[in-house]
């Protein structure tokens, strides 16, 4: 990203990033180019530079004469998105099997720690963004550049529709599904990495309510304060 925007915004976007990903920010809250400006000591035009780049990643909608808020994906939208996560991610887990080491399994293996622990300290939003982590590096092991950077997209996407539509908040805690992946991929065992991953796929979306979005929008400064 540094490259792409310049070391300033880069920053602001890695940071405002994160916290769409842990939901700090919610769907739908406006972000004021000023007021983002002042909390991280930049320009208008370092803040303006960050947005549109998560404009270009779906997590920012930028509305003319309105200015930029954070995305709120439609109903059909999220369908979408798990559909599509629901086709790439078994094959890519079958892959991953297939190529998975030692370093591999420790790297997943810290994963499922640190979620474990920020569900311990009661902080679902960072649960879930190491969640979503947790499905990258799995396409990152399987070794397919461009279906990973895409399902990087589909699951940064998807900490929007979890925020908006997630019904069963208990669904982390009820969930062994990491762990059933994690023991799939040590073994080598392609066939049960793929159905681990469509039955934990299929629960995630049985999780969301779809016919409903609620508000819950919170002051900007608090939020990345």
């Amino acid at each position: 990203m540094t490259e792409a925007l310049g070391q300033g915004s880069a920053k602001v976007a890695n940071s405002l990033a994160m916290a769409i990903h842990e939901h700090r920010l919610a769907p739908g809250m406006k972000l004021s180019e000023d007021e983002v400006g002042e909390i991280y000591g930049v320009s208008r035009t370092v803040v303006r530079a960050a947005l549109q780049h998560l404009a270009h990643e779906h997590l920012v909608e930028l509305k003319r004469n309105r200015g930029a808020y954070v995305a709120q994906p439609t109903v059909r939208e999220a369908r979408e998105v798990f559909e599509t996560r629901a086709l790439l991610e078994p094959r890519t887990a079958h892959s991953a099997a297939l190529r998975c080491g030692p370093e591999d399994v420790a790297i997943l293996q810290g994963h499922i720690e640190e979620e474990h622990a920020a569900l311990a300290q009661g902080d679902a939003g960072r649960a879930l963004n190491l969640s979503g982590q947790f499905h990258i590096e799995i396409a990152r092991i399987a070794d397919q550049t461009t279906i990973a950077d895409f399902i990087a997209q589909l699951v940064s996407r998807s900490s929007l529709i979890i925020a908006l539509y997630w019904q069963r908040r208990a669904a982390l805690c009820e969930s062994h599904a990491h762990d059933l992946l994690l023991r799939a991929l040590e073994r080598h065992d392609a066939e049960a990495a793929e159905q681990a991953m469509k039955e934990h796929l299929l629960d995630l979306l049985t999780s969301l309510d779809l016919s409903d979005r609620p508000s819950v929008p919170t002051s900007l400064k608090d939020a990345l304060g």
